[in-house]
Order: C-alpha cells, then sequence, then structure tokens
C-alpha cells in the first residue's frame, strides 16, 4: 500500500511505494531552500521542473532539469534549492 509524506510544513510531500525493484517515492517540492538526509542511497530524479542542487562534499551548486538524476550516498546530507514548483521521483536502494 502507499505512504504519504509531508515535509517542511507541507511544502513538500511525497507518496512511498514498492516498485518494481526498489522502494521509490513519487512527489513535488514548492519552491524554497531543503537540506535532506538520506538513511539509503538515493537516486533523485526531476520530472517536472528543476532542482538546485548542493551534493555532499561539493561547495557548487548544480541545476537538474526534467530528465536528469543525482545520486546521493547513504548517511549523507544535501541541499536543494526550489525555484518553481517541481515534481520528481525518487529511488531508494
Amino acid at each position: 500500500m502507499f505512504e504519504v509524506n509531508e515535509y517542511f510544513e507541507g511544502k513538500v510531500k511525497s507518496i512511498a511505494f514498492k516498485g518494481e525493484k526498489l522502494s521509490s517515492t513519487v512527489g513535488v517540492m514548492a519552491p524554497g531552500e531543503y537540506i535532506f538526509t538520506t538513511s539509503k542511497k538515493e537516486v533523485m530524479t526531476v520530472v517536472s521542473g528543476q532542482l538546485v542542487v548542493t551534493l555532499p562534499g561539493e561547495k557548487q551548486q548544480k541545476t537538474f532539469k526534467a530528465g536528469e538524476s543525482f545520486t546521493v550516498l547513504t548517511n549523507q546530507e544535501f541541499k536543494v534549492e526550489v525555484k518553481i514548483d517541481t515534481a520528481y521521483l525518487c529511488t531508494y536502494e
């Protein structure tokens, strides 16, 4: 069954589900700045919109647009800046 998650006062919402091979979430983020931590390896794919991401150990931000993905390893923290409503798919290994 699905699990609905809400973070940052409702500005980030996701629905967790068991994908064909991996656990996954699909969600949306409203404009803002967010810091996430990982408990598993995550691969995040932007579905619509864009994310400006500061990956662990990096000072330079990178912009990811629709169709682009990035990976964050287990027990890491990363910063996301959202300028427009953005949808994403995240898989967990």
